[in-house]
């Protein structure tokens, strides 16, 4: 009897054995999606930026009809659409001291000669008012001539890209198209963006685009898809025609940002600079002169002020998209932000989004 059960114990285990072995592999566990590790501790090759899109971020700035900021709004008071559809709000801020990581984009072309001495220090400040020393406030800096170059990698160490800055001299190209390409593929991330912090970029040139291999269609997508807004302090001189002007506007208009002229009109605030004649023109304030200086100083500090103003005092909307699922599906949706109440101000907010992932050969595919 004990060597029946030996026997019968001895055939159930060799069919198992058998069965084992016929029984397909199981297969592998899918792998975590990536997600931005802690600031200092990322391999920037593995990075990932966010591309599909759930949640949709709208910073908005709101100023009245002499420019000022409004800021006791609240979220019953804005009407935001998406592609004309009312959507309802989910997240409303208004915090003074927002979260952000800021990408610094330096033109070094020869075009940045005549004034870099004032745009270095208005970069200083820049670099300072956004990154104070705060855990929440981070940025990076990029140069750009003939080629972009990462020069400071994200960290909240404002001295660190101070040094890089106070070191650079202009001369060549302008590879802006490529700059903004590598600000949203090429750097750390940081753990909650875009949401919270969010990301801006600020230009520091006249939009001129002379090397590199982006075209502003791609600079402008990569952007958009990555939910970057785009700030600009234009270097272009008073009375020189830019061609290239159109390039920054659309670039933050696009994006909810705008364009600060520090040089536009140095004699603004001159009274009666006409009824003065001479060979140089009828200009009361001469270029050379400190009164002229003290003029473009002036103008560059209310850019600076304008932008990092701005940056720190938007509010911030979220929604997630209420759309009607028997409708084409769009490759990018326009948006429209309202304040029914006060018809008259003037809103700046990013003009659309990009619901799906980038396309396999599309122009935004290189960081993705």
């Amino acid at each position: 009897m004990f060597r029946i059960a030996i026997a019968l114990s001895s055939c159930g285990l060799l069919w198992l054995a058998v069965s084992a072995a016929q029984q397909p592999p199981k297969p592998p566990a899918a792998a975590a999606p990536q997600t931005a590790a802690p600031a200092g501790k990322q391999d920037p090759q593995s990075l990932t930026f966010t591309t599909g899109v759930t949640e949709v971020i709208v910073p908005v700035t709101v100023r009245d009809e002499k420019g000022k900021f409004l800021s006791n709004l609240e979220a019953k008071d804005f009407v935001l659409l998406d592609e004309g559809r009312p959507q309802r709000i989910t997240f409303f801020s208004h915090d003074q001291r927002q979260p952000i990581v800021v990408g610094f984009l330096i033109d070094m072309s020869n075009s940045m000669r005549i004034h870099w001495s004032k745009y270095q220090d208005a970069i200083l400040e820049l670099v300072w008012n956004l990154l104070p020393g705060d855990p929440r406030y981070r940025g990076y800096l990029i140069s750009y001539a003939n080629e972009a170059e990462l020069l400071v990698n994200t960290t909240q160490n404002s001295e660190a890209l101070a040094e890089k800055i106070r070191k650079m001299k202009p001369g060549g190209g302008a590879a802006l198209f490529d700059a903004i390409y590598k600000a949203c593929t090429s750097r750390q991330l940081v753990n909650g963006e875009p949401f919270e912090p969010r990301r801006v970029l600020i230009i520091v040139g006249d939009g001129h685009n002379s090397s590199g291999e982006k075209t502003m269609e791609e600079a402008l997508e990569i952007a958009q898809r990555n939910l970057v807004t785009i700030y600009a302090m234009s270097t272009q001189a008073f009375g020189f025609d830019n061609a290239d002007q159109g390039i920054l506007e659309k670039l933050a208009t696009e994006t909810g940002g705008h364009v600060e002229y520090p040089l536009n009109n140095p004699y603004k605030d001159v009274s009666g600079y006409l009824s003065n004649p001479q060979d140089a023109g009828n200009y009361a304030l001469t270029v050379g002169t400190g009164g002229y200086s003290a003029a473009i100083s002036k103008g560059i500090i209310e850019a600076v002020a304008g932008i990092s103003g701005e940056i720190t005092t938007q509010y911030v909307l979220r929604y997630k998209p209420d759309i009607e699922t028997d409708v084409k599906p769009k490759v990018f949706r326009r948006i429209e932000v309202k304040v029914p109440s006060l018809p008259t101000v003037k809103i700046h907010a990013k003009t659309g989004y990009y619901p799906n992932g980038v396309p396999q050969n599309g122009p935004a595919s290189g960081g993705q």
